[in-house]
């Protein structure tokens, strides 16, 4: 089986441009579903201008968030921004390569976000998204209230003290 090796990005240096392309994918498939399921419009592959600092400026759009990446066979292929929220801290971003999906690779960028936390980790993800819904479930995750009005969005959370 091939392993999957997780680290902190260096976006000072050579993962700035693997994080924007992965981010970028990220987004695109995003609008693209957002179109197909909210009607909301999409211009084909034209990213809304809020997130353009994401793409061509991840250090300075990620500053303060730990980034992570995954490498599989010594490929970027994968990535996911947990960002302070307070009380909590929020994962962002998670994205992995349609090429490298089913090596664990998503479960890898989950487990190391939580690795070490002693707060709560939360996140949106959209109810279209069935497979990342049941990998969050599989990782802990449980459906929380709701903080974002955003019709069809869900919210999660992890607790490292959960049923104490």
């Amino acid at each position: 089986m091939r392993e999957t090796q997780v680290r902190v990005a260096d976006l000072s240096g050579p993962d700035a441009a693997a994080v924007g392309s992965l981010v970028r994918a990220y987004l695109v498939q995003t609008e693209r579903e957002k179109q197909t399921h909210l009607g909301e419009p999409f211009v084909a592959e034209r990213l809304p201008d809020r997130y353009r600092d994401e793409v061509a400026h991840p250090a300075r759009a990620y500053d303060g968030a730990v980034v992570l990446v995954a490498e599989l066979d010594g490929a970027t292929v994968g990535v996911a921004v947990v960002q302070d929220a307070g009380e909590a801290g929020e994962l962002k971003r998670l994205w992995v390569d349609p090429r490298a999906r089913g090596h664990r690779v998503g479960s890898a960028l989950i487990d190391a976000a939580l690795d070490g936390r002693d707060r709560p980790l939360r996140l949106t993800v959209w109810d279209w998204r069935v497979d990342a819904v049941e990998l969050y479930r599989r990782r802990g995750f449980v459906p929380v209230p709701s903080w974002d009005e955003r019709p069809r969005l869900l919210c999660f959370e992890w607790r490292a003290t959960r049923g104490l």
